[in-house]
């Protein structure tokens, strides 16, 4: 974060609201301040990491551009402004698009145009999206604005901006789009939005955008050439749930090697098989980073050093943590590689090139670049999930679990301990493996041919969340299991940080004594592991872990 410059205090407090002009827009003086210094990332179409959309989408923190952002920005429009004086032909500004990009525009038609592709376009279906998934998707393209390839005006950007740093989110339905030419339906009712129709989450309340926008003291934009187009023909939803995606992926990721660990020490597991060397000698970087993981949480385990003898190989359940879980690491790391180079550059068409004054027409709104990406990182995720659910079914068998009760209950017959917990679990990675089905090769032609092959990212990004979320629960249920076994395994003590893992699971999750309804106590370990609770937990006890 940096100390955004050039703001000042246009007002008091209890002078009502400060009003944004779009006649001002290059202005930076127009966040409400209240109390003086206020702190704003500066967005200027470089350096945006995943790290950083979760901030701005999620923990709702100020952003401002860049002065040469938006120098950029105006030489860009510059450029636009004197073609469409010289009545040179575009795309999607003096033209229709898709199939119809061979008709030209009358310049009458050419000011009412950019209305009309917003209108036809918000053509979604279904639930509103979170409001952090839109404003991930705001920021993203607000990024894409930011280096001068785009050609709208200014006030279209700093509008979109405003609307993040005062809590306006456009209602935006959760299906539509193809992921080219963009994510085009859901990106224009971010759209309608700006230009004051269509609706918005202000607040808390579902309102007319117009309502939100005074509230907010936002002035609506009339749009002119280019500017609706601008607005939304990139992949910028996927990108931006993309990018929370990785940020919640990497934190699974870390909740996975403590449930492994937690599970590996109530086994007696031989820990030969998580030995630096072993990995070193293979050399991928994610099983050195997991093995490595795990050898820290389970440190200073009096399970693994006093249960009695071990196996000279455990099942592969146990022996592969490290391969497996290292292999998703690894496909993490090109995810977020992909996803950052998209939150980075310039993904429109046309583009334009002011210093050559140029335009191009293109494809760079094609989403299939960050579907590969999510489709690679669900596959992972849902075979960690798989692993997950084998080393389960290793605490509920009595003939795996080297002494452990049946179900890890002591009156298994009257009682049938954890084994349902099992089912559920069973039941997540089964709908995890249909997930896992790539949406990426299944292009299905619109417009009438002329845009005959597109990503189907959004897809791809939808279950990839929807795989996240059950994998949460998967990893919940070997927790709760583990938590159970450690309770057995009593008075001997595990790691360090599987004992602080067992102390939070147990502030939410009582010992199974005798049966008892339990969806509940699954319910509330996912959302705890979830928000990251045990990992903070871990981590405060043994160290940030990779």
């Amino acid at each position: 974060m940096a100390l955004t410059p050039g703001f000042e205090n246009p007002g008091e407090a209890g002078e009502g609201p400060l009003y944004f002009s779009p006649d001002k827009a290059y202005n930076a003086s127009f966040i409400q301040i209240r109390g003086g210094i206020i702190m704003a990332i500066i967005i200027d179409g470089h350096g945006l990491t995943v790290e950083k959309v979760v901030q701005i989408a999620r923990e709702n923190e100020q952003i401002e551009l860049h002065p040469e952002a938006k120098k950029r920005i105006e030489k860009c429009r510059a450029l636009l402004e004197d073609k469409i004086q010289k009545k040179e032909i575009m795309y999607g500004v003096n033209t229709g698009i898709g199939e119809l990009s061979e008709v030209v525009l009358t310049q009458e038609q050419v000011e009412k145009y950019q209305k009309y592709i917003v209108y036809s376009h918000a053509a979604g279906y279904g639930k509103a999206l979170p409001v952090e998934i839109v404003r991930a998707a705001m920021l993203s393209r607000i990024s894409c604005h930011c280096h001068g390839h785009s050609g709208m005006r200014l006030v279209i950007t700093e509008t979109m901006k405003e609307m993040l740093n005062r809590g306006v989110t456009p209602f935006v339905c959760e299906k539509g789009s193809v992921g080219a030419c963009g994510d085009l339906s859901p990106m224009s009712q971010i759209a309608l939005a700006v230009m004051g129709e269509g609706e918005s989450f202000y607040e808390g309340e579902r309102l007319p955008s117009a309502e939100a926008l005074k509230r907010a003291g936002i002035q609506p934009v009339v749009l002119e050439a280019r500017d609706g187009l601008a607005m939304i023909n990139g992949s910028n939803f996927i990108t931006g749930l993309g990018a929370l995606e990785i940020y919640d992926a990497h934190r699974w990721l870390k909740h996975s090697e403590i449930a492994a660990a937690m599970t590996l020490e109530v086994l007696n597991a031989n820990m030969k098989a998580y030995d630096e060397r072993i990995h070193r000698v293979r050399g991928y970087p994610g099983a050195l980073e997991s093995a490595a993981n795990i050898r820290k949480i389970s440190d200073g385990s009096e399970l693994l050093a006093k249960i009695g003898k071990k196996k000279v190989q455990d099942a592969y359940s146990l022996r592969s943590t490290p391969q497996v879980t290292g292999s998703a690491r690894d496909a993490l790391k090109w995810a977020r590689y992909m996803l950052e180079i998209e939150l980075n550059n310039a993904a429109d068409n046309p583009v334009f090139f002011p210093d050559e004054e140029l335009v191009l027409t293109g494809a760079n709104f094609q989403g299939t670049p960050q579907a590969f990406a999510l489709e690679l990182l669900g596959t992972a995720i849902t075979t960690v999930a798989v692993l997950s659910e084998r080393r389960l079914n290793r605490l509920m068998n009595q003939h795996l679990s080297v002494g452990l009760p049946a179900f890890l209950t002591k009156g298994a017959g009257m009682f049938s301990g954890l084994m349902l917990s099992q089912y559920t679990a069973g039941a997540l990675v089964c709908e995890n493996r249909v997930l896992s089905h790539p949406a990426a090769t299944g292009s299905i032609p619109a417009a009438a041919d002329q845009e005959d092959f597109v990503s189907m990212g959004w897809t791809t990004a939808l279950k990839t969340r929807q795989i996240i979320d059950n994998a949460q629960a998967v990893l919940a249920i070997e927790m709760m299991a583990g938590a159970q076994a450690v309770d057995f395994r009593a008075p001997l003590k595990p790691g360090r940080g599987i004992q602080a893992a067992h102390q939070v699971i147990r502030k939410y999750v009582a010992h199974l004594e005798e049966d008892r309804p339990i969806f509940n106590d699954i319910n509330a370990l996912k959302d705890v592991v979830e928000r990251g609770e045990v990992l903070e937990a871990v981590e405060k006890a043994v160290g940030k872990l990779n």
